[in-house]
């Protein structure tokens, strides 16, 4: 006896409430943010900052983001919305489908230097809790494309082949009924949950700071996804033969690489404070003391406890701190 296995797809995407349409691609990149919010808090209150001020800061970034992702999707797929005809308001009916990581991460950024600014949070330190959370975020993400029955890869006779309807718009044209394909967003899932540890583990290994877990993030993230993005058989924008995401995974690569080195150089003690100089949270007493004046350096000779300066050391060295 022989067994044919598979992944199915799920017979259904959203759920109808009265006139609502709730898509469950969106509860998937609800249920990301949520856990990405409550990882990077429990991470930013380990390193002294004031509890759950991460809401402060998602308020501009996941906005921001949001607007990002729908751009770059936008101006990545020009032949979809600009074309003789065109309603161009449909360039912004992101209900529709259509975001794109990479938009969403360049318009987070900003949303999170903006945040960061009002509340007074180092930007390398919310970038570097936030990283391990993102990819946890996307892996939750991931499965709304499950539900979408999109994004999928190249055909495949493996036996975790995924099961597209043949009805499906993204069915590619010519290929036999039940026909498998590669399930990119299990990839993805398993590699970003991967990621998650080995950020954690290279973190505490290494005693990263200084926005260096994030450039790691972006070298672990862009690795993976130029394979995935490979062998997707979606339309996408082809730039001297490799996808416009191929590239943008590649830039990402090197913009991670040279956050590190950079970084690595500029930094080699560790950050005296969550907060930059001047916003230290004051519901906080704890801390490393340190009467070195140099604001990159910080006494670690007691390990397990935060790299967070007392607050009258802050004070004195307040002249040579770097956000």
């Amino acid at each position: 006896m022989s067994f044919h296995l598979s992944i199915p797809s799920p017979d259904v995407s959203y759920i109808q409430l009265g006139n609502f349409t709730i898509h469950f691609y969106a509860l998937c990149i609800l249920a990301g943010i949520v856990a990405a919010a409550f990882l990077t808090n429990a991470r930013l209150t380990r390193r002294g900052a004031e509890p759950w001020v991460v809401l402060d800061i998602i308020l501009w970034a996941v906005p921001l983001g949001i607007v990002g992702a729908r751009v770059f999707h936008v101006l990545t797929h020009p032949n979809d919305y600009f074309y003789p005809g065109a309603d161009l308001l449909r360039t912004l009916y992101i209900w529709e489908g259509g975001i794109a990581i990479f938009g969403a991460l360049i318009g987070g950024a900003i949303g999170a230097w903006l945040g960061c600014r009002m509340t007074g949070i180092r930007f390398w330190t919310f970038a570097d809790a936030v990283a391990p959370a993102l990819l946890l975020a996307q892996a939750f993400g991931r499965f709304g494309n499950w539900f979408n029955q999109e994004l999928f890869g190249t055909p495949t006779t493996l036996p975790w082949g995924l099961e597209i309807d043949e009805s499906n718009a993204a069915w590619p044209q010519g290929l036999p009924a039940g026909t498998l394909f590669h399930p990119t967003f299990l990839y993805e899932v398993i590699w970003n949950l991967a990621g998650v540890a080995v950020l954690l583990i290279l973190e505490r290994r290494f005693r990263l700071q200084w926005g260096k877990v994030l450039g790691l993030y972006l070298i672990w993230y862009g690795l993976g996804r130029t394979v995935w993005e490979s062998i997707r058989v979606d339309p996408s924008e082809v730039i001297l033969g490799l996808r416009v995401n191929v590239w943008a995974a590649l830039l990402a690569i090197v913009v991670g690489i040279l956050i590190v080195v950079v970084q690595s150089r500029r930094h080699t003690g560790l950050e005296p404070s969550p907060y930059v100089p001047g916003r230290e949270w004051s519901g906080t007493d704890a801390g490393v003391q340190s009467t070195h004046t140099d604001s990159d350096y910080v006494d670690v000779s007691e390990p397990d406890l935060p790299a967070v300066e007392s607050r009258e050391t802050a004070a004195t060295s307040e002249t040579g701190s770097r956000s």
